[in-house]
């Protein structure tokens, strides 16, 4: 039986790849070398030509390997892909059904879905890769290492009355480690004090996961990380994820987070975004706490890039053969920049260090795309 099974998939693969070698015979027959590539990838599709056989097709072949480049730059502009996933305080049933509801309301289909144990994140460090400039920012760099912007060092001296360059100085800016050292406090203890601050008042957002907040007369970067890392590691809790995908025309990146998610804090996020349905009806959700600006209910991805790092963080997805990261192959971008680029580093852009995670916020794929090409070529 199993020499028969062999045999018959030998047949099968050879069949495959006659038919592929003939409909590569007949579109270099049939047309001319500009048209080559386009009259040979519907006919290897049609042969149900598998990635041996077009491999096999592509061989030396360079205007068939950048038309099946366009083919999957096309692809990843068309269809939106974000990961989308439940925090462990508001995995219950009830918020599933939310979810899961407000994303099919909103033309959202789920590709896959699953629960990741608080045990593995902690042990494979999931949620330190996940937040990984917003750890690094809380742990390990100092604040005279981080690149402030214009507008946001033209805020802080609007808010607390000094310039950033003072500040720093000055000593009064410190990362989340020292900060609570400083001020003899606990982590828990710091966090418990950076859950009292305002946004806009005394604490602010410089850039996507970057915060500064005034606690006891010092500036504390990212002072609220630890507190959070320890909301995804409690033993017996979990996230519940959902890999979603929707065409792009019909819901741009920014109204997906804008609209169907909602702002970082739940309370002041529009009516009828996910967030803001969790916070309004936390109690009869069957959560423990009224959710705050950390525990929000939900996290989505923030960009196609931001989407990319996360499939390859939580689900294990590979970099080259993602449908996201085939596209930034096809445009240009380095597999070993694209690997750095899931860090969220610093990178030059337009004459300065940027962040690249807010460079590529709330773009669509093709925008995403074509400003990660240009990122590329600066760096």
């Amino acid at each position: 039986m199993f020499q028969q099974l062999r045999s018959r998939a030998v047949h099968v693969g050879r069949r495959q790849l006659d038919s592929t070698r003939r409909y590569t015979a007949y579109a270099r027959a049939a047309a001319p070398r500009v048209m080559q590539a386009d009259a040979l990838v519907p006919g290897l599709i049609a042969a149900g030509a598998g990635a041996a056989a077009l491999a096999f097709a592509l061989r030396g072949d360079k205007s068939l390997a950048e038309r099946v480049g366009q083919l999957e730059i096309s692809a990843a502009e068309q269809t939106s892909s974000a990961f989308v996933f439940i925090k462990p305080h508001a995995v219950t049933g009830d918020v599933k059904a939310l979810v899961q509801k407000e994303l099919d309301k909103a033309g959202i289909t789920i590709v896959s879905e699953g629960s990741i144990k608080a045990e593995t994140i902690d042990k494979e460090q999931l949620i330190d890769t996940h937040y990984g400039a917003i750890a690094a920012k809380a742990v390990k760099l100092k604040p005279g290492t981080l690149t402030v912007q214009p507008k946001a060092q033209a805020e802080f001296e609007k808010a607390f009355g000094m310039s950033w360059s003072d500040a720093l100085s000055k000593g009064l800016v410190y990362n989340a480690t020292d900060g609570a050292q400083k001020l003899g406090l606990t982590f828990d203890g710091l966090g418990a004090k950076w859950g009292t601050l305002k946004k806009g008042k005394d604490m602010l957002k410089f850039g996507g996961g970057f915060y500064c907040g005034k606690v006891d007369g010092i500036f504390v970067i990212n002072g609220f990380y630890m507190d959070m890392r320890k909301a995804f590691t409690t033993p017996g809790t979990c996230i519940y994820y959902y890999e979603t995908q929707w065409p792009s025309q019909s819901l741009s990146w920014e109204d997906f987070r804008g609209k169907v998610l909602g702002g970082t804090d739940p309370k002041t996020a529009p009516a009828g975004s996910l967030r803001n349905q969790i916070y309004q009806n936390w109690q009869s959700l069957k959560l423990k706490a009224e959710p705050n600006t950390g525990d929000n209910g939900v996290h989505a991805s923030a960009s196609p890039f931001e989407a990319l790092a996360e499939r390859s963080n939580w689900l294990g997805a590979s970099l080259t053969t993602d449908a996201f990261g085939k596209a930034l192959l096809a445009s240009g971008v380095p597999l070993k920049m694209i690997k750095q680029w899931t860090d969220d580093p610093p990178v030059n852009f337009e004459g300065k260090k940027q962040s690249l995670f807010d460079l590529l916020e709330d773009l669509d794929g093709r925008d995403c795309l074509r400003k990660a090409a240009k990122i590329a070529t600066e760096n």
